[in-house]
């Protein structure tokens, strides 16, 4: 069983062969697959609905701009989308997966192939959290107001010439993949692929795999030769996220690749050249993991080339009203909701400590667009929304908190914030996570477990 029951995979396609094969594969394990063929079905499935994945035939992701791989993993960015290939379109494997796809499968469908591929999504939404609001389409946050934001960004352009391996460190929030796509795009390897890998997502053998790719073969589920991400990468830059989290093993593997440049697939035989620049980020502290020998030192000093240290946002508070102005129109374009805020509500931003640094600012600007019921948003407005967020309980439990029970009472206040997120967006459940600041993925969890359907 692999875990997906009571939910909808979403193939989406031209003709209906990818979803009568998948409705043939998982015929035993309880999951409903449904076929769409216009993009923007495809929109209002991803914008109302919880669902699983979405199976993306190639060419019809290329038929629409609004529904392609790009414009798709922006919106919706807590959907696995799973690319469908067909023979003839293997060539375009690295630029879908720059573009943001998830995974690709090989068409005609394999059962072994899409098995373990419905299974290696299922670990990955088990292992990565998803209460992180995601980053609004088209804004990158990128603000270069303070001294210090432009003197790292000095840095950033410099490095981005070379093809020295960098670490990008700094708290969750920050924007480091930002500044892995800026070293990328501003470098001579920006017209080949940028991909990502998060280290932390994915089991040891299934990372390996991730990689280095397999042959056919090579395990249960190997139907084909995959290339793994180093491969689709080739001539670009491949970014490893979160490379505190991974194994002692995959800390060999990785440090060959980085000393050799060569590497083999997954039960295979021929060794391979890596033609990659890395970059990988972290928010763990990888000198004390060194002390404690839970990171190799070796390792930690060729990942550890060149360092790229992002502040957090509350050392660098003169960047939070450009930020907060730039948040306000992205949001405002969105939402189709043009909005401004006042000039003294901006000292409030100012003044608040922000410990979700860029990512919470971003999420907090755009709820409160949304929520907003005049163009202008005033300081009364702010001040208003920032103690919501600071106060545990809504005022109407205050009361409450001697005779019942801290679990029961934030169940209730829980149950109330999505009814009320429900009721402003009028149903849209999308609008909703946005207003509640989570993911869509969390909101749906919530929904079910107060079987609030």
């Amino acid at each position: 069983m692999l875990g997906l029951a009571t939910r909808t995979l979403l193939v989406a396609s031209a003709d209906r062969s990818p979803a009568h094969a998948l409705q043939r594969i998982l015929a035993h394990e309880n999951v409903h697959v449904e076929h769409l063929a216009l993009p923007g079905e495809l929109r209002r499935a991803l914008e109302e609905r919880d669902i699983e994945a979405l199976f993306l035939a190639a060419d019809l992701a290329e038929a629409d701009a609004s529904g392609s791989i790009a414009s798709l993993s922006q919106r919706f960015p807590d959907v696995p989308l799973v690319v469908m290939v067909p023979p003839e379109r293997r060539a375009g494997l690295a630029r879908w997966v720059s573009e943001g796809a998830t995974d690709f499968v090989h068409l005609p469908l394999d059962t072994d192939e899409a098995l373990f591929t419905l299974r290696k999504l299922r670990s990955q939404r088990e292992r990565v959290a998803v209460s992180d609001p995601p980053i609004l389409p088209g804004s990158s946050g990128i603000v270069l107001q303070s001294p210090r934001m432009r003197a790292l960004f000095e840095l950033v352009d410099r490095i981005a010439a070379g093809n020295s391996t960098v670490m990008i460190r700094g708290e969750s929030g920050t924007g480091k993949e930002v500044i892995a796509r800026r070293i990328h795009e501003v470098s001579p390897r920006r017209a080949n692929p940028f991909v990502k890998v998060h280290c932390a997502a994915l089991p040891e053998q299934i990372l390996e795999s991730e990689l280095f790719g397999y042959e056919r073969g090579a395990f249960t589920g190997a139907s084909a030769r995959k290339p793994g991400r180093v491969e689709l990468a080739e001539g670009g830059t491949l970014f490893l996220d979160e490379i505190g989290d991974i194994t002692p093993t995959i800390q060999v593997k990785l440090l060959r690749i980085l000393q050799d440049r060569e590497y083999e697939r997954l039960g295979g035989t021929h060794t391979l050249k890596a033609n990659v620049r890395f970059l990988s980020a972290t928010h763990r502290n990888l000198e004390k993991m060194v002390r404690a020998k839970e990171f190799r030192e070796d390792l930690y000093y060729r990942l550890n080339v060149v360092k790229v240290v992002l502040p957090a946002l509350k050392d660098r508070r003169e960047d939070i009203a450009p930020m907060v102005r730039h948040f306000c129109a992205a949001a405002g374009t969105a939402n189709a909701k043009p909005a401004i805020f006042d000039e003294d509500a901006l000292p409030v931003f100012e003044s608040s400590p922000w410990r979700g640094n860029v990512r919470q600012l971003q999420n907090f600007v755009e709820r409160l667009v949304v929520l907003s019921e005049r163009p202008r948003i005033t300081r009364a407005d702010v001040a208003a929304e920032l103690a919501k967020e600071d106060v545990l309980l809504g005022d109407e439990l205050t009361n409450e908190m001697s005779v019942i029970e801290l679990d029961a009472t934030l169940r209730i206040a829980e149950r109330r914030a999505l009814e009320r997120a429900l009721k402003k967006s009028g149903g849209n459940r999308a609008l909703a996570a946005r207003l509640l600041g989570v993911s869509r993925r969390t909101l749906f969890y919530k929904l079910r477990a107060h079987g609030i359907v």
